[in-house]
């Protein structure tokens, strides 16, 4: 049984790196981009405008964080 796994992961390995399949992978990925590309932009804006907003909250959060400890320690000073 492990012979013939090798010899099917070599075989489908060989497969894949052929020129041929490259090259109509390759016409495959670019048709569907082409014909999904307004949605693939749409997706890839949505992505970044939440990542931005990541960034804002995670340092908005920080800064609060930073207000009470730095109220904690004014109030600890002054007992």
């Amino acid at each position: 049984m492990a012979v013939g796994y090798v010899a099917g992961k070599s075989l489908f390995g060989r497969l894949l790196g052929h020129p041929v399949v490259m090259l109509g992978a390759g016409i495959a990925i670019g048709y569907l981009g082409f014909k999904y590309r307004k949605e693939i932009t749409a997706a890839v804006a949505k992505a970044s405008d939440m990542g931005k907003d990541m960034v804002l909250n995670a340092k908005e959060n920080l800064a609060d964080l930073v207000e009470e400890n730095r109220e904690a320690e004014e109030a600890k000073a002054k007992e």
